[in-house]
């Protein structure tokens, strides 16, 4: 027996719903137990075995969510699995083959299920497509379409089913982000990561800001995750009040923060106006997994993660089974030695971002090309061999240390 939460828009732009139990064990006496937000400051009355009861459902919905669900249309939306997920690039037709076209290659999607077994077989937990890293800006809506659907059937033919993809957006009208979320749940997409409306940053109040997510929440038929990323948005700032406003959207379930600006991130993930079992944070930096984490974050969506998986899994599990039987100074020390590692990596996602990425792809585990991009990031690293030199020990020793942890069994 659980309960069934039913939400109302209050008039006051806030929330109020009803936590009505289904069955005889569903509530302390049967009667609704009534939650309210009222200008997003939380009022809340529980009774003890109705906090019971929510916490066997979020538990029951945790593992990965039914695809159909989401919580515009009633019950409350959960959170992604918490771990570390890959902001998966974008394979295309390399220079040499039959059908590559040096303007628009077609999609590589054999190298493309390639790399994402790779990726879950090394501990990853899930899949951000069409992110930043995915050039979903240089992708046709057909295309986006392709790469969902052969991703979720390699992953459900290979024994994935339980690993959910999450299918970025990156378009600032309202309607046409819902459009491209809904055949991106058709595709086979758990959850929504919306890229925020920058075109107007300077001019764009934290009300509009509020009120875009919002509108584009309540009709997503996926959970949504809000994709916070400065540096691609105009330097679009949404502030820590207003992730508190919109972290109490039952359709809104996380976010991703690709910025490094800590002070905003404690806020958020250290907030205790939210509901920390419903909205989940990312930070979208695996250089700032463990200060992350020890804020009150729950994981990564990270760059390097996509090259050396285990490393940064390793990582995030060290942590937390340090943190549940009881943290010895020798966590502490492997916890930091792998978190300078992983900076030492991300110094080439940070300066070459997707180029990067592909570049050493190719180059440690020949995946795909690193020629193999869509114009305008076509033709690799610019300097090519050279450039790669200073970066070739670096990355020699993390694959060393990924090897390591396969050989020893450890997924991550």
């Amino acid at each position: 027996m659980g309960t069934a939460p039913v939400y109302f828009r209050s008039p006051n732009d806030g929330w109020m719903w009803a936590t009505v139990p289904d069955g005889p064990n569903g509530g302390s006496d049967g009667a609704p137990v009534v939650q309210m937000c009222i200008s997003h400051k939380l009022l809340i009355t529980l009774a003890h075995k109705t906090i019971l009861s929510l916490k066997a459902f979020t538990r029951q919905h945790m593992s990965l969510p039914d695809r159909t669900m989401n919580g515009s249309k009633g019950a409350q939306a959960s959170p992604p699995p918490q771990g570390i997920y890959v902001p998966v690039p974008t394979f295309f037709a390399g220079e040499g083959t039959a059908s590559y076209d040096p303007v628009t290659p077609p999609l590589d999607t054999k190298t493309q299920s390639e790399h994402s077994l790779f990726l879950v077989r090394g501990g990853i937990k899930g899949l951000v497509i069409l992110g930043s890293s995915g050039e979903a800006i240089f992708l046709r809506n057909k295309e986006r379409n392709e790469l969902i659907s052969s991703q979720r059937k390699t992953l459900d033919e290979n024994g994935y089913k339980d690993r959910p993809i999450i299918a970025g957006t990156a378009t600032q009208q309202i309607d046409d982000t819902v459009e491209m979320i809904k055949e991106s749940k058709d595709a086979g997409a758990e959850y929504a990561m919306v890229l925020g409306p920058g075109y107007f940053a300077p001019s764009t109040s934290q009300q509009g800001i509020q009120k875009w997510f919002e509108a584009v929440a309540d009709r997503s038929v996926l959970p949504v995750m809000i994709y916070h990323y400065p540096g691609v948005t105009n330097n679009l700032q949404i502030t820590p009040a207003t992730f508190e406003k919109l972290a109490a959207h039952p359709n809104i379930v996380g976010t991703k923060l690709s910025h490094g600006m800590i002070d905003d991130q404690t806020l958020i993930a250290a907030s205790p106006r939210i509901d920390h079992d419903h909205f989940y944070v990312f930070t979208g930096l695996g250089q700032n997994l463990l200060p992350v984490l020890t804020i009150g974050g729950v994981a990564a969506i990270d760059g390097l993660a996509g090259i050396f998986p285990r490393i940064v899994v390793r990582l995030f599990r060290l942590y937390n089974d340090s943190a549940a039987k009881g943290t010895t100074k020798e966590d502490i020390k492997a916890m930091r030695d792998l978190q300078f590692r992983i900076c030492e990596g991300e110094k080439i996602v940070a300066k070459w971002a997707v180029i990067g990425i592909k570049e050493a792809l190719a180059r440690m585990w020949g995946l795909g090309s690193k020629t193999g991009g869509r114009l305008p990031l076509a033709g690799g690293f610019e300097g090519g061999d050279e450039e790669w030199k200073k970066w070739e020990k670096t990355f020699q020793g993390l694959r060393e240390l990924e090897e390591q942890f396969k050989a020893e069994g450890k997924e991550g």
